[in-house]
């Protein structure tokens, strides 16, 4: 008989995870929410606001300028819902923010968001997708539009011959940044932030997820590193949280729970730009706060 012998592994080819450019122009909504005082409210204690004016119901509470993330998040998931493959889905990361405010939020309104996917790019680290999302009142007057940049990790585009829409450009370069001082972040913040911005991935609350898919432990929502430090920036400067009129920033890091951040910022004019790091990693580049647009 002839001797056993071992045969040769073939390596399996993997096919690469892909989305396909097709996506762009993929719509859905629009889905309506109601804000009521109390989400008003308890987004702003999760920031650990203590301006009375987002907690005295006497009058008409202010919005924290962030608040636009909580209405925002149901169009978000609905299209992805719509337009991205399952198994790509859990690979995806907040990597742009650029919100404009036509006019804050108030207790009452009844608002109606649409989301549309406007590009799709090919990067180094995966696929970029920006979401824009335009949200309008009971009368249909803009309240505010985002521009939600997601970053797919280890994610290819098939079909690049599509076309896509080009979101809207960079403001100019930033004057020197000076330190304005740091922000603790308790264990707790990302589960506290989950209920009260009603905001549930489970990355930032359930320990075994965010290992299951690579992350070290839970780490902190983009949009809540984002709102704390556009909190501090804004006190650090004095400028008064109800004028802002867009806020624009890049993520490039994690924050684990618990964290400290460090916060540089500067002002020219109307605008005010800054820098976080958290443990000497920088976590958000191009921050803009603007209350001239």
């Amino acid at each position: 008989s002839r001797p056993w012998r071992r045969s040769k592994r073939v390596p399996r080819q993997r096919t690469p995870m892909m989305l396909p450019a097709g996506i762009v122009g993929a719509e859905t909504g629009p889905l309506e929410q109601q804000v009521d005082a109390r989400w008003l409210m308890a987004y702003a204690a999760a920031l650990g606001e203590t301006d009375p004016r987002y907690f005295d119901t006497r009058g008409v509470l202010l919005a924290h300028p962030l608040f636009p993330v909580c209405y925002e998040w149901p169009a978000a998931l609905a299209v992805r819902a719509h337009c991205i493959p399952e198994e790509v889905a859990d690979r995806v990361v907040h990597a742009t923010h650029d919100l404009t405010l036509h006019r804050a939020p108030r207790a009452g309104d009844v608002l109606q968001t649409r989301a549309r996917l406007v590009s799709l790019e090919a990067r180094a680290a995966g696929a970029f997708l920006v979401i824009r999302m335009e949200t309008r009142d009971a009368r249909g007057y803009l309240v505010s539009v985002t521009d939600y940049g997601s970053l797919y990790r280890g994610v290819a585009i098939e079909g690049l011959g599509a076309t896509s829409t080009q979101t809207r450009p960079p403001t100019s370069d930033a004057p020197a940044l000076l330190d304005v001082g740091v922000v603790p972040l308790a264990a707790t913040l990302a589960h506290t932030y989950s209920e009260c911005a009603r905001i549930w991935n489970p990355i930032h609350t359930d320990a075994a997820h965010a290992h299951a898919v690579g992350l070290p432990g839970i780490i902190l929502h983009g949009t809540a590193t984002l709102a704390v430090s556009v909190s501090k920036v804004l006190a650090a400067h004095g400028v008064d949280a109800a004028v802002v009129r867009r806020i624009r920033a890049r993520f490039s890091g994690m924050v684990p729970m618990p964290s400290t951040l460090s916060l540089s910022a500067a002002r020219d004019a109307g605008r005010l730009y800054f820098e976080v790091r958290c443990a000497g990693v920088r976590v958000i580049a191009d921050g803009l706060i603007d209350t001239s647009a």
